[in-house]
């Protein structure tokens, strides 16, 4: 018998409907928020300035994300052509499908996909749909911070050292939101933690165009259920960087730069276990990619700042 996982993609409340990726990420993204205003008036600082925060990096998160994914993920010259020709999208779906009220398209006898029949100039923003990169979220919402916290002369390290266990804990509540959808999931395993997705779910699909099954109608062979080992993952940084870095920093910045060292090299682990399409070069994800650079970045700004506050010590002991 075979472990199976129903997916949700869309959380009812009375008549209307959320997605249940997006709904579960803005808990996270509202969860640090309320965490980092607490730590703020702990510290005796302003939490309106970290509400004011925390708005502005889900705006900018899910710009960033998304434009990450139509430019990074392999899908860029469908989303223009979407626009342009939908002739020349390739959807690699069922002849059964093709043509339903989901995939409104035609079959090519020749080719054995379908074509999509209706333009949509706007779907590269429809980001509610599915299709969010982590990384390009950290990316914009970082380059937000960085401007909103310097408008509001808070001090940027004491931030980012809020930031580094605040981000964690939102995304482990994120990924459950992945793990609802269907989507990031990993390779096909046998192990005691293979899960089975519904027939139509990201990973039936997948498997379908492999020729692994023999309809996406079918439900999928059991896979790594990496969404779950990434939230376990980003709940372990969040409860290192909280209860162990930060009550023991030696300057400013010392929480974000593990929080951003610590997840780069998880992330970059996970990445070998994950059978979604991300994109990638040199046989590397874009992730892993992004994940190795952010690595450079974490060395950089702890030899920095640890020189600053050497040069701190030594100025106060002359």
């Amino acid at each position: 018998m075979r472990p199976e996982l129903f997916r949700i993609d869309t959380i009812e409340w009375g008549e209307v409907g959320f997605p249940a990726y997006f709904l579960l990420l803005v808990s996270g993204f509202l969860l640090a928020t309320a965490i980092g205003a607490m730590w703020a008036r702990r510290i005796g600082k302003d939490p309106d300035v970290v509400v004011d925060l925390g708005l502005a990096c889900i705006l900018a998160g899910v710009i960033g994300g998304r434009l990450l994914h139509v430019i990074a993920d392999g899908y860029f010259w469908d989303y223009v052509h979407l626009c342009t020709d939908p002739s020349l999208v390739d959807w690699k779906l069922e002849r059964a499908v093709c043509g339903s009220t989901r995939y409104p398209g035609v079959w090519d006898e020749v080719k054995g996909v379908c074509h999509p029949t209706n333009r949509d100039c706007f779907a590269w923003a429809k980001f509610w749909a599915g299709g969010l990169t982590y990384y390009g979220g950290f990316i914009g919402a970082s380059a937000a911070a960085w401007w909103l916290l310097k408008r509001d002369r808070f001090p940027f390290w004491k931030a980012a050292d809020m930031a580094g266990f605040a981000i964690p804990l939102g995304l482990g509540f994120g990924r459950m939101g992945c793990l609802l959808a269907g989507c990031c999931f990993g390779l096909r395993t046998e192990g005691p933690f293979g899960l089975s997705f519904p027939p139509g779910s990201p990973a039936s699909e997948a498997q379908w165009k492999l020729q692994e099954l023999s309809a996406a109608r079918l439900p999928s062979h059991p896979v790594h259920p990496t969404q779950i080992y990434e939230s376990a993952v980003s709940f372990a940084i969040a409860a290192v960087c909280l209860l162990w870095v930060h009550g023991r920093k030696r300057y400013d910045g010392q929480v974000f730069v593990t929080f951003l060292a610590l997840y780069a090299l998880g992330r970059f682990a996970l990445e070998f276990l994950r059978a979604d399409d991300r994109g990638g070069l040199l046989g590397l994800s874009t992730s892993q990619l992004i994940g190795l650079g952010l690595v450079g970045v974490a060395l950089l700004i702890h030899r920095r700042l640890s020189a600053k506050r050497e040069a701190r010590v030594a100025t106060a002991a002359a």
